[in-house]
C-alpha cells in the first residue's frame, strides 16, 4: 500500500489545493488500491476526492457489484461518490464500444460533481499489454507509447506499480476487490494476451519482460510526442478544410508535403484522414502509406478508397479526402 500511495502521490503532487479529483472505481484490485490511496493522500495535499462506479450492465448482478463497489468508496472516506448505469453500444467491438461508453460517463460525471481531475487504474501490466496489441496492429510509434500518465483530465498513477502490487495492496488494507469474469474470457483480445502472450515471453526471456515494455511505451512516447508537435506545425501550414453537404473534405498541399520525412508526412496524413470522417481504429498503417504514395510514387492512380466511405485523390496540387471525390 505505500507503494501504491507514492505513486498517487507523486502524481497529484502539483494540483492546486482544492481541486476535485474523481477515482473511477470498478471494484477490482487496481481500482480499489487507487481509491484507497487517494483517499489517505488526498486531503493531505488539500485536495478533495471522490469516485464514479460505472455499472456497464454486461452481466447479471452488475448494479450490485457497483453497489457494493461505491460503498467500498464511500467506507473509505471518499466523497461524493457517484454510480452510473450506461448503456454498451457502438462500432469497434464489445471491448471499444464499453470504454468508449465508460469514458463519456467519466466526463459527464466529472462535469456534474466540479472535478478536473479523473484517476484510472491502468497498472505496469496494462501498459505492458497496451504496448504489444499496438505492436501487434502495427500502427506507429503512437499506439506503441501505450497510455499516458496524464491526457487531459486522465491522470493514470499507477503505470509503474505492478498488478500484483495492488492485489497485495488491497489485501493488507482488508479490501474486497471483485474479480470481473470478463478479465478471464478468452474471447477478448487483451484477455489471451495477458494470460496466453505475456507469460510465454515471461518464460522465454525472462521476468523483466513486463517492464521493459512499459519503459518502451515511456521512451517512445517522447519521441512519438516530439514528432507530433511538428507534424502539427506542418498541418496548420498545409491542410485546409471544407464543408460541404457530404461531411468534411480536407485538402493537403503536396509542395509542403513532398520534401518532409516520411514521419512527419504519414502524420499529417492520418490526421487529415481523421478530420475528414476515418475512425482512428479502422485507419491502418497501409492506408496510410497508399496515400503517401500519391505524393512520392504518383503514377496516374485514379484514387484510394479510405474506412468509412471516404477517398483520397490527387488532385490539383494537393491531395484531397473526403467522400465521393474524384480527380
Amino acid at each position: 500500500m505505500a507503494r501504491v500511495r507514492e505513486a498517487v502521490r507523486q502524481s497529484l503532487a502539483e494540483l492546486p489545493r482544492g481541486t476535485t479529483v474523481l477515482v473511477a472505481c470498478s471494484g477490482g484490485a487496481d481500482s480499489l488500491a487507487l481509491a484507497a490511496a487517494t483517499a489517505f493522500e488526498a486531503p493531505k495535499l488539500g485536495l478533495t476526492a471522490g469516485a464514479v462506479v460505472v455499472d456497464h450492465n454486461l452481466q447479471e448482478g452488475s448494479t450490485d457489484i457497483a453497489r457494493k463497489a461505491a460503498e467500498q468508496c464511500h467506507s473509505l472516506g471518499l466523497n461524493p461518490v457517484q454510480q452510473v448505469q450506461v448503456e454498451v453500444s457502438g462500432p469497434g467491438g464489445p471491448e471499444a464500444a464499453a470504454r468508449s461508453a465508460r469514458y463519456g460517463a467519466l466526463t459527464r460525471a466529472a462535469e456534474e460533481l466540479g472535478a478536473d481531475v479523473i484517476l484510472l487504474a491502468h497498472t505496469r501490466d496494462d501498459q505492458a499489454e497496451t504496448v504489444l496489441l499496438g505492436l501487434a496492429r502495427g500502427s506507429g510509434s503512437r499506439s506503441l507509447a501505450g497510455m499516458a500518465p496524464i491526457s487531459g483530465p486522465l491522470r493514470r498513477p499507477l503505470l509503474e506499480v505492478s498488478r500484483s502490487t495492488t492485489v497485495a495492496a488491497c489485501l493488507a488494507s482488508g479490501l474486497t476487490p471483485w474479480h470481473d469474469p470478463h478479465n478471464d474470457d478468452p474471447a477478448y483480445t487483451r484477455v489471451r494476451v495477458r494470460h496466453e502472450v505475456l507469460p510465454v515471453l515471461t518464460e522465454a526471456l525472462g521476468p523483466g519482460v513486463i517492464e521493459a515494455l512499459a519503459r518502451t511505451a515511456s521512451l517512445v512516447r517522447a519521441d512519438a510526442d516530439a514528432l507530433d508537435a511538428l507534424a502539427a506545425e506542418l498541418t496548420a501550414t498545409a491542410v485546409r478544410r471544407t464543408s460541404l453537404d457530404s461531411g468534411m473534405e480536407v485538402q493537403i498541399e503536396i509542395g509542403a508535403l513532398e520534401s518532409e520525412h516520411l514521419a512527419l508526412r504519414s502524420r499529417v496524413l492520418r490526421q487529415a484522414a481523421i478530420e475528414a470522417g476515418c475512425r482512428p481504429t479502422d485507419l491502418s498503417a497501409g492506408h496510410i502509406a497508399a496515400v503517401d504514395e500519391l505524393i512520392t510514387g504518383w503514377r496516374g492512380q485514379r484514387w484510394i478508397d479510405l474506412p468509412q466511405g471516404l477517398r483520397a485523390v490527387r488532385r490539383a496540387g494537393a491531395i484531397v479526402i473526403g467522400r465521393g471525390v474524384t480527380g
